[in-house]
Order: C-alpha cells, then structure tokens, then sequence
C-alpha cells in the first residue's frame, strides 16, 4: 500500500450538520487511521472552538480560513463563478497544488462534481468521470457506476466505467478478478439499446483482462451476480435512490412489527442479537462516501445528511482508495485496454502518465 504522506482535505462547512459533524467525523476517523492529517477548509472562529474539545484532532489539524460557503441549493454553474473563495473550492484547489492527498466534501453534490472536474480535471484516456459506490448484497458488496454524474452515456463512456469500476472494486473490496455486468432490461444478448449493445461487444472482444459477466437486470444487484454493475448516471441514481427508499422502508416495518404488541417486543427483546445484525446491514451510514472516480485526484462526496459516523466512512473511503493507488491502476488497466485492441484511437494515450 502507498503511504500516505500528505494531509487529506475536509470541506469543514459543507452539508447540512457541518462544522460539529465534519470534525467529531475526523475525529473518529483518527481514531481508525492513527498518523493521518487533515487540512481544515473553513470559518476558523467556528472551528477553532470545536477543535479546542478534541485535542488529538487539533494536534492533527491545520485550518485554511475562510467565511465563504457553497449553499446546498445552490445552482453549480454559479457555484463556479461565484464560489472560488468558498471552503469547497479552496479545498479542490489543495488537491490539485499537491498541499493534500483527497478531498472529503459533504456539500452541494453538483457544484463539487462540477468544481472538481474543472479544478483536478480528468485521467489521461477518460473521457467522463462517474460517481461509484457500494452496494450491500447476499455476497458481501458490490461496486456501481455511474449513481449520476452522467445522466446519458455512450458507448465508449460505458466500457471507461467499467474499467474504473474494475479497479476501484480491486482497491476497495480487494478483488483480484471483479465480475463486471451491464444493467439492462434483461440478461439476453439481443436486449437493451444501442450504446449497451455497442459497450457489450467491446468488453467482449477487447476486454483488456476484464471478467465479463454479460447483462444483468436489477434484481441480480442485491443477489451479487457481479462485482461492478456498470449503467448511466440517470438509471444509477434511480437504483441508489430505490435501494435507500427500500432499506428505510424495511426498517420501518421492522420497527412496527416489534413494537405494536407487547409479545411483539418481548420478541424484539428475545432476538435483540439477530435484529441488531440486520439493522447493522442496512445501516447505509457504514457505506457513506461515493468517489468521482475518473478525476486526476481523490475526490469523495459524503451524503449531506451524514452524522459523525457516516462522515469517517466517508474519509476511510478516501484513505483507502488513496493508499491502494486507485488512480494508477486506473491508468494502467486503460493501458491494458488500448494494448488489447487495435481500435486503439478510441482511447487517448496513456503511456506517459505511467512513467
């Protein structure tokens, strides 16, 4: 593993509980990662307070002051006119200068999506970045991009997706061979459009190494038949949306049928063990935290709702893609690619950034 020598960066004002919830997040994520450093973007008079109850955060913290905010509503084009002081900006900005290894945000999703490509720009030979995350299924996890930085992808967007997806689920689940599948409206070869049909015979015929599984439909998500779920943005961020409406909704009910009668609860009580698992694996605070993968940089995006707890998991996700090299195995598997096939011009030139 890559060690990690610079500080990780943290929008301390961005989301909807920031600063108290960023830094007692930082503050457990101290705990976990003995020995890492965070540079602080924000309000120091708001700051420096909650720092002075947390003396071991402090001790690894510096702060970049400023009062300058990006509203969780606000619009991302006038995010990036208006926002170069904000405390998302001038966090990217540390990134790309080489003052921090990533960035931690819980802010405005589409002003940092947007920020971040503009500011860290994207890998040599990607031509889109996309939001990955995990998925909890019957096998363990599952990685799936895009969750929505590209609403309508093409072909050759969807065979980089997949590549990414491949090394991402290498460093964050460690896979050695992750199964890669296509979502689509059914597992046959003849279904789905064009661009599917298209991204399939690529990964097919050139597949640089990559496991591919075929197409799978939504249910084979949560049964685990492959390791990277490959889709556009609009269809990704449906799915997330859907998986997190459903984990809310069986919790509810689960709360309901233990507490509406007293032997109800007297079972609650019984089984509290087994209950507790459950609600632990539906938790989606403990998966909190989705990479813009695609970026010359570590750029992960917390949810804006996030407690402390979903914020250090968060920037585990940052810490542990960064220490896996996430970015240069990327490089190189789109190397990989480019060897493997003789359309290579479909893929800019990656050698250079391997030296």
């Amino acid at each position: 593993m890559k060690p990690l020598t610079l500080p990780l960066v943290l929008d301390a004002m961005g989301g909807d509980n920031a600063p108290a919830c960023v830094l007692k997040g930082a503050s457990l994520a101290l705990v976990r990662h003995p020995g890492l450093r965070f540079l602080l973007c924000g309000d120091s008079e708001r700051l420096e307070p909650l720092l002075a109850a947390m003396p071991p955060l402090k001790a690894a913290s510096s702060i970049l002051h400023t009062t300058s905010v990006i509203a969780m509503d606000e619009k991302p084009s006038v995010a990036v006119r208006q926002g170069k002081n904000s405390s998302m900006r001038l966090a990217i900005d540390a990134v790309q200068e080489g003052r921090a290894f990533g960035v931690v945000s819980a802010g405005n999703t589409g002003a940092l999506m947007a920020m971040a490509k503009i500011v860290l720009r994207t890998l040599p030979g990607i031509s889109r970045p996309a939001i990955v995350a995990t998925f909890p299924t019957l096998r363990g996890e599952c990685v799936m991009l895009d969750l929505g930085a590209n609403v309508s992808c093409d072909a050759r967007d969807l065979l980089h997706f997949a590549i990414m997806g491949d090394a991402y689920a290498r460093a964050a689940l460690g896979l050695n061979r992750p199964k890669i599948g296509l979502l689509n409206i059914g597992s046959e070869d003849q279904k789905g459009h064009e661009a599917l049909q298209e991204a399939a015979n690529m990964l097919r015929e050139h597949g640089g190494g990559l496991d591919f599984h075929g197409f799978v439909e939504g249910n084979h998500i949560p049964e685990g038949t492959v390791d990277v779920v490959v889709t556009d943005g609009f269809t990704g961020n449906v799915a997330l949306k859907m998986a997190e409406g459903t984990g809310r909704l069986i919790r509810a009910y689960m709360r309901d049928a233990f507490t509406s009668t007293w032997s109800s609860r007297l079972s609650a009580l019984l089984g509290k063990r087994a209950l507790t698992a459950v609600r632990d694996k539906l938790d989606s605070r403990s998966r909190n935290g989705a990479m813009f993968v695609g970026l010359n940089g570590i750029a992960v995006k917390s949810h804006g709702r996030a407690d402390a707890y979903a914020f250090c998991n968060a920037i585990s996700v940052a810490v542990d893609l960064a220490a896996h090299d996430i970015n240069h195995k990327i490089i190189a598997e789109l190397a990989c690619y480019e060897k493997s096939t003789p359309a290579s011009a479909e893929i800019l030139p990656v050698q250079e950034a391997l030296r």
